[in-house]
Parts: C-alpha cells; structure tokens; sequence
C-alpha cells in the first residue's frame, strides 16, 4: 500500500487504517478472542490484563476507562471480580487492576482454583462386575432361586401359592375327643336318685 501512494502524511493514513480495520467482520474477530478469553489461574495477570486491554482499544478505540474496566472485571470469575471491584476505584488505571489481582492472588485463596471445576468432583469409580458381566449359568441358577417357592424349592410357583405351605403361627390341631361320660347320663342318674328318695318319703307318710 505505501508502494502504491507514497508518502502520506499521519491524517491519511489513519483514514485509511479506520477504514480497512473498522467494518463488522474485523470487530467480530476481535471481540469473539476477547470473551473467549477468561481469566484463569494459570494465566499471569499483567499479561493477560495487558493483552485484553489491547482488544478492546482495537474494539472501540474511544472506550472511556470505567466500561473499560467494567468488561475486564467481566472476564474474570464470580469471587475474583467481585474481590477487585471492591479494592479498586471504577475510574482506576490499568496498572491498579494488575497489582490489585496480583495480590488478591497471593494473600487470599479467591481465584485459586477453577470455576470450571467443581471441588466435590470426584474420579468415577472403576466399573464393578455386575449382573451382565457373569456366565450364563450363575444367572439362570440366581434367577432360578429368585423365582421358586421358598417352602418347596418349586418353580411352578410362588410361596404364597404353595399347596404344602407351613403350618401358621396361630393354627390350633384338633385334639381327638375321650370317651367320657356325657353330661345327659350324670343328669338322668340324679333324677332318678331324687325320685326313689320322694317315693321313699311319702310312703313312710303314708304308713303314719
């Protein structure tokens, strides 16, 4: 390009830089690296604040400093922003912003560890030998027992339908009956003993 026109002065030339480098496409391409790029543990502060701070002075190069700031803190998880928000001034410089998260790094355990891992996160553990993983035979012989009658071993029912089912808690035998003299034949033996007696009286009235 400067082959082609020459010396230009600075007015030119940041004409024709707004021009190419301002239109939709470039703006999209820029932004999509900015908000992929989330603050991390592993990533130096002073690096990663620089280099955000350069994509959004390429974004919109008349950004005041608060919304600057604003969409820095954004980029950074939950506790981490709120920790450096509440240290820094929303009108603070860009080298506040590095030493204040550089220290909160450093004093406190926010921004330590990984939003994107949860702290119970536990290894899956290795898989058991299940029901599947055993031969044919246990199976048929486990299912067997599972489905015969727990009083007779059989398979053609259930214990509740069994025909030789135990005897139950409260099932009384009947106790066969003794030969004993029945309450009838106590009754007759006394009234004839109470008649022979009247007889007996009124003949000696009788005799008087």
């Amino acid at each position: 390009m400067r082959e082609i026109h020459g010396r230009r002065n600075w007015p030119w030339w940041k004409r024709q830089i707004i021009q190419k480098y301002s239109n939709g496409t470039w703006i999209w391409q820029t932004t999509m690296p900015f908000e992929n790029d989330k603050y991390s543990v592993d990533k130096n502060p002073y690096e990663w604040c620089l280099r955000q701070s350069k994509r959004l002075k390429a974004i919109d190069p008349q950004m005041n400093i608060p919304m600057r700031n604003h969409k820095l803190l954004k980029q950074m998880p939950g506790e981490l922003e709120h920790a450096v928000k509440c240290r820094c001034n929303h009108n603070c410089t860009l080298h506040d912003i590095e030493n204040t998260l550089q220290d909160v790094r450093k004093r406190t355990n926010i921004g330590k560890y990984s939003p994107y891992k949860s702290s119970g996160f536990k290894e899956k553990q290795p898989f058991r030998v299940g029901f599947k993983d055993k031969p044919k035979e246990i199976v048929a012989e486990v299912t067997k027992k599972k489905n015969s009658c727990h009083n007779c071993g059989s398979t053609d029912h259930y214990t509740n339908n069994c025909p030789k089912s135990k005897k139950k808690v409260y099932a009384i035998e009947k106790v066969p009956e003794e030969e004993s003299p029945t309450e009838d034949s106590d009754s007759d033996s006394m009234g004839d003993a109470i008649r022979k007696q009247l007889m007996k009286s009124k003949t000696q009235e009788r005799n008087l």
